[in-house]
Order: C-alpha cells, then structure tokens, then sequence
C-alpha cells in the first residue's frame, strides 16, 4: 500500500483545465520530484493534496485513507506537513519560538488563555521537541537569533523545521530552492538526505531546479498542461522526447 496514491485527479477554473486525470503515488519513505513548464498543474496539485483547493473528481489515499474531503488541518494531524514557496515567518520571533508555537498548536496544550496573557511558559516536552529538530536542521547556533537577522538560506531551513515539529510521514515542499544562492542550496539538500535517513520521512518535492531534484530524489514526475507525461527515473525522465518537448519546445 502506497503511502500516498491519488488517482485520476481533475481540476478546472473555469474554461482553464488545471489538472486531469493525474495519478501519482509516493512510497512510504521515497522522494518524489514533481516538475513541468509554468502552468503544468503543479501547485494546484499540491493544494488539492492539502485540502487547500477540492479537486473536481478522482481521490486521494493518504496510508490508505481516503482524505480528499478532510480539511487541511486534518491531513496535516495525520503526518502531512509542507513548505512555502513565499516565506511564512514572524519576523521578530526566533527559530526556537518558531516551532515551540507550532509544537503548542499541533499538541493542542489547552494553554491559550495563558499565552494571551503572557502567562504561558513553555514545558520540557516542547523545549525538547524544538531542540531535537533544530538540530537536525543544523539551526542549534542560530536559534534564539530573531529570523529578521538571519539569510534567506536560514530561513528556508526554520520554514523546513517548522514542518517537521510533530510525527510526519509526508513533507511537501514547494520550491524549497528559491532565492538560494549555491551554498545555501548544497545545504538544503544536505538538510533534507538527513531528513530522509534519520527520519524515515517520504518527500513530494515541486522544484524548477532540476540539478537540486536530481540530488534528493528517487523518482521524477512530469506534468505538462496538467497531465502527467512521465513517471520514472530521474534519467529516463529527461531523456523522454516529451518532456525534452515540454521544456524545450522541439526535440533536436
């Protein structure tokens, strides 16, 4: 049983076909890269995986349950957790307060009326959360640094961190990469191997840099005018004439 399989997924805005019948699934613990032109049906992908958008007809298995009617803060309580393509942060807060708001939220500590009151005090169970994943991210030197202060580089990684607050089985990242410069981008995918490996966590990566794809996945997807015209390797993938086609226009 895949871990995520949507089958015959469809979505119109209007007289604009954005995904039809797409079918795609994830292993538990594999990395899959969704890419294609501008306009391929990607994100509107993504949002129908997460609930932000509900897909006209096909469905969507999440460990063999059927969520394409849950709302998202549902499918996230199940082990989905994603990135943004436009950053997402506070910026006076810190790394550390970052996920220590999240892992609240997520655990649902019933301390709200505490935290408006400036009452709330966070416990050893949070505070060892956030510093568990703030390690594994490589963020433990920075983490009290408000994110204001901090590169774009490191701020991907607390948006990457945030994610990872809590049991997950799923992290969907859209486009991760943008705004990197090279090195921040070699330590993305350094950060996101040791996610894999010490985690067990599957990967549904959506990147138009295909040279960062190449690094962290098993398994390329490609959509094309919301179909998808290629499933495989990495290198059997871009030496489809289709996808050369889609990308390039014509086929040398």
């Amino acid at each position: 049983m895949a871990l995520l399989e949507i089958t015959g997924l469809a979505k119109r805005f209007g007289d604009i076909i954005a995904l039809s019948a797409v079918s795609l699934r994830v292993e538990e613990g594999e990395s899959v890269g969704v890419v294609g032109p501008n306009g391929a049906g990607k994100t509107t992908l993504f949002d129908c995986v997460l609930g932000v958008v509900q897909p006209d007809s096909g469905q969507i298995l999440f460990g063999g349950r059927r969520i394409d009617s849950m709302p998202p803060f549902r499918r996230s309580r199940l082990g989905i957790g994603r990135t943004f393509q436009r950053l997402e942060l506070f910026s006076s807060m810190t790394p550390r307060e970052h996920l220590l708001v999240t892992e609240r939220v997520r655990a649902g500590g019933g301390r709200l009326w505490k935290d408006v009151i400036g009452l709330g005090r966070p416990s050893a169970d949070e505070r060892r959360t956030a510093d568990e994943v703030l390690e594994l991210i490589g963020l433990s030197d920075v983490a009290d640094v408000p994110v204001e202060a901090l590169s774009l580089g490191h701020c991907r990684l607390v948006e990457l961190a945030r994610a990872l607050v809590g049991p997950l089985r799923l992290l969907m990242l859209d486009e991760p990469s943008s705004g990197l410069d090279e090195g921040e981008r070699n330590t993305l995918v350094d950060v996101l191997r040791r996610v894999r490996h010490e985690r067990g966590v599957a990967l549904l990566v959506v990147e138009h840099d295909l040279d960062l794809v190449a690094a962290v996945v098993d398994r390329l997807v490609v959509l094309d005018v919301g179909r998808v015209i290629a499933d495989g390797s990495v290198e059997e993938v871009m030496a489809d004439p289709a996808v050369r086609r889609a990308y390039l226009g014509a086929v040398p």
